[in-house]
């Protein structure tokens, strides 16, 4: 803006009307985190969830229900034709996993809840599920009643009982703990993880220059 009667050919002094500038606001940049922490973490999530499928293993060994069987002179019967030992095997391998999945997922959160979590603790979290699961699986069939039903009555001779072999029927039930530990991660993180700063509003941000497009240069 001009000052009113400035002489011709004398250069306008600063606007008194004008605006104080803006201090310039650099964006702050992001760091990235570093690669080998990162393994470490999940690395060490991976395999407290294996080392966990111990555990549910046992506990899925001595809470699950038994096929009950008895020996009726050379033929191996039901103790109860109507029973629902196979799908209560089942629900508490279900029960079980979706327990651990909860367990695994809020120990997790709150040990990375200071750095920001990231994606090596859902993948620990998926990956420690999965291998606990399976290892939960295995161990309470070995560790159960032998699968050979033959072996098992002629042990007992005839009109003995015995107790069937621990099974899941079910295989989908493997991943109930992997799926728990990444809904509720999700959950969490969303809800009580850490959170970026607000951007400032628009007003408070410094005002664009206007670019002035420049001449050609005249080349000789």
């Amino acid at each position: 803006m001009t000052v009113p009667n400035t002489p011709a050919g004398s250069t306008p002094g600063p606007d008194p009307f004008a605006a104080p500038p803006h201090p310039s606001q650099q964006p702050p940049h992001a760091e990235r985190p570093q690669l080998g922490p990162e393994l470490r973490i999940g690395a060490v999530i991976t395999v407290v969830g294996a080392v966990l499928g111990g555990v549910l293993g046992l506990l899925w060994l001595w809470l699950a229900p038994r096929i009950g069987y008895q020996v009726s002179g050379n033929r191996i019967l039901y103790r109860d034709p109507e029973g629902e030992e196979l799908i209560g095997a089942v629900g508490v391998f279900s029960t079980l996993g979706l327990a651990f999945g909860l367990a695994t997922a809020l120990a997790a959160f709150l040990w990375t809840r200071s750095r920001g979590g990231g994606i090596a603790v859902a993948v620990g979290l998926a990956l420690g599920g999965l291998l606990g699961s399976l290892g939960a699986w295995q161990l309470g069939v070995r560790l159960g009643p032998t699968s050979d039903l033959r072996a098992h009555a002629l042990a007992v001779g005839d009109g003995g009982r015995f107790d069937g072999p621990l099974e899941l029927s079910a295989h989908g039930a493997l991943l109930v703990w992997p799926m728990t530990a990444m809904i509720a991660l999700l959950a969490l993180s969303a809800t009580f993880g850490k959170r970026e700063p607000d951007r400032p509003p628009y007003w408070a941000m410094p005002p664009q220059a206007p670019q002035v497009p420049q001449p050609p240069a005249d080349h000789a």
